[in-house]
């Protein structure tokens, strides 16, 4: 009879721990198939990346011998407050993770980058988790490197970041990952916008130091969720920081498995409802719309209209990732014309100013009279009449007026003074830079026919002053 009772035992203790692991294994959500993730940004492919070293040696080269010298000489990053380095040059492409906190930034990473279960992955959850700006880049082993040594290594792109004090350097860390697809691009995640939070309570210039990344990012993604569709000043500030960079910027509804098809047709009309005063552009921003974690879609969802949606964005980042060099030169022409067009300007208030001194005049009264009415003088439309400047590229007047506050007028040179016998006016290497040298340069890598030496009405270069020291 007790043999009995044991084996009854026995039998029921094994239907008891098998019931237990079938319990488990049907709660253990199944993942989802990442083949079309590894074939959209080429993972699996063992071909050598492109060797830009020559191309990137050029580009710097012209960067540090005809755009430089003009961008100190009239101080523009302080006006800009953007100063490119070596480091932002050679950097790989930036994408930045924007928005709400909890919309899913932090479990997209680890999805595109398969880190989740693993010792990699970026800590997620329903609480706000990412109180920091995470720099995920590629190294050789897994690494965590604080913001202090980020912003004190010359050779990183992160260097500038200095500027926004200790307090910010501490809520900076950079996470080096062995990933392929980090040899090619680089992720930001930043701490989720909480409505409720002031500024100030955070320790530092929030919105200035999101100003920086967006500056310098390839490829902006604005990510919500079902539950976070409300626009407070926070995030209102950030979309006005945006502003300009429309054709970089996705938005992004994550999580919409979550939700039956009709309630997914009224969030997707809330959220572009929510996002039209923000927006301020002819094309809406493209959105996707899909869940980007490792699980299964929900039963009963659209699957297949998620999946095509995920590949279009996963198309829209390799494009990124493969004109990264037309992108770089591009950037480096953009900032060229600002920082020419920012000397014309200077150049103009100076010849005005010293046009309407005599010797009685006192300097400050005069100058002051110009910068508060620039328009009085001509300043800016003199500039669209002679130089060929588009009016939509002038920068606001009222940034002159701090500009100046800092800068004397007194402390500049005109144009044509800034020339020598060895090294040729600034502005002439300049308008070479931006006419010849840089669309050669893309030339050189194959986009298109190389150009020839384009025209001043093609290009907008201005006038030339003349070299003072150049033999006839």
């Amino acid at each position: 009879m007790k043999g009995l009772n044991l084996l009854c035992c026995c039998v029921a203790s094994l239907l008891l721990l098998g019931t237990t692991e079938e319990v488990e294994d049907a709660s253990e959500p199944t993942k989802r198939d990442r083949s079309h993730l590894e074939n959209t940004l080429k993972l699996n492919e063992d071909k050598p990346a492109d060797d830009f070293s020559g191309v990137l040696q050029r580009l710097r080269k012209i960067y540090h011998s005809s755009i430089k010298p003009l961008e100190h000489s009239y101080r523009y990053n302080e006006l800009r407050q953007h100063e490119i380095t070596d480091g932002e040059i050679t950097s790989k492409p930036m994408v930045l993770f924007l928005g709400p906190w909890s919309v899913g930034k932090s479990s997209m990473i680890n999805y595109l980058l398969g880190l989740d279960d693993t010792p990699y992955q970026l800590y997620t959850g329903a609480e706000p988790t990412t109180s920091e700006f995470t720099v995920i880049m590629h190294g050789p082993k897994l690494k965590t490197i604080e913001g202090i040594v980020m912003a004190a290594d010359s050779a990183r792109s992160f260097s500038p970041l200095e500027k926004f004090g200790q307090n910010f350097l501490e809520k900076l860390i950079g996470i080096e990952v062995p990933h392929k697809l980090l040899e090619r691009v680089t992720f930001v995640d930043t701490p989720g916008i909480i409505e409720n939070r002031k500024q100030q309570e955070r320790g530092y210039p929030f919105n200035d130091v999101c100003q920086w990344f967006i500056d310098r990012a390839d490829l902006i993604f604005v990510v919500f969720d079902p539950t976070k569709l409300d626009v407070g000043l926070e995030l209102e500030m950030l979309f006005r920081q945006l502003k300009g960079r429309e054709s970089q910027i996705r938005i992004i509804l994550n999580k919409a498995d979550s939700l039956a098809t009709q309630e997914l047709m009224r969030v997707y009309g809330a959220l572009f409802w929510s996002l039209a005063p923000l927006i301020n552009v002819t094309e809406p921003p493209r959105v996707y719309v899909s869940s980007f974690w490792p699980h299964e879609y929900h039963p009963d969802t659209h699957k297949d209209l998620f999946l095509k949606e995920e590949i279009s964005l996963l198309e829209d980042l390799n494009q990124v990732i493969e004109n990264r060099m037309e992108n770089k030169i591009a950037f480096i022409r953009q900032h060229a014309i600002r920082v020419r067009i920012h000397a014309l300007l200077v150049d103009r208030y100076l010849q005005t100013y010293k046009d309407k001194m005599t010797f009685f005049s006192d300097g400050e009264l005069v100058f002051r009279d110009i910068v508060e009415d620039p328009d009085k003088f001509f300043i800016f439309k003199s500039i669209l009449a002679k130089t060929n400047v588009s009016k939509f590229d002038l920068p606001n007047r009222e940034a002159y007026k701090d500009f100046f506050g800092i800068n004397p007028i007194t402390s500049f040179k005109l144009l044509s003074q800034q020339c020598s016998y060895m090294g040729g006016c600034f502005l002439e290497k300049i308008e070479k830079a931006i006419t010849r040298e840089l669309p050669d340069l893309l030339g050189s890598i194959g986009l298109g026919k190389k150009p020839n030496v384009l025209s001043c009405d093609i290009t907008g270069c201005g006038e030339t002053p003349k070299n003072r020291y150049k033999k006839p």
